[in-house]
């Protein structure tokens, strides 16, 4: 199992409103999200806007993969995009996974 840890930073004007839509997510998004292999996965939110995301999956690159090819991905990602500081960028492709350096079993 391949856990994957990863940091966005949400626009300080906008985290009311992050926090709100992540009350409230999508099901058809949260059945994708499982059905591509998102496990365990939780986002944290500290008050400047820091996003950490942690997940576990057998392959991030597929799970990525898989839900690329979702519909619904798209469409959450273009509503997500304008709460980030992507240069442009989808969120989803902005998630460079953290180097795990220690890990307590």
């Amino acid at each position: 199992m391949q856990r994957v840890c990863f940091v966005l930073q949400v626009k300080p004007e906008h985290l009311d409103e992050y926090v709100r839509r992540h009350e409230a997510v999508w099901p058809e998004m949260l059945e994708a999200l499982s059905a591509t292999g998102w496990g365990n996965y939780s986002i944290f939110l500290r008050e400047d806007g820091l996003l950490v995301g942690y997940l576990e999956t057998e392959d991030f690159a597929k799970a990525l993969a898989g839900m690329a090819e979702t519909g619904v991905n798209e469409r959450w990602q273009r509503e997500m995009a304008p709460f980030f500081d992507l240069d442009g960028a989808a969120p989803d492709a902005s998630m460079a996974p953290l180097r795990e350096i220690f890990h307590l079993a």
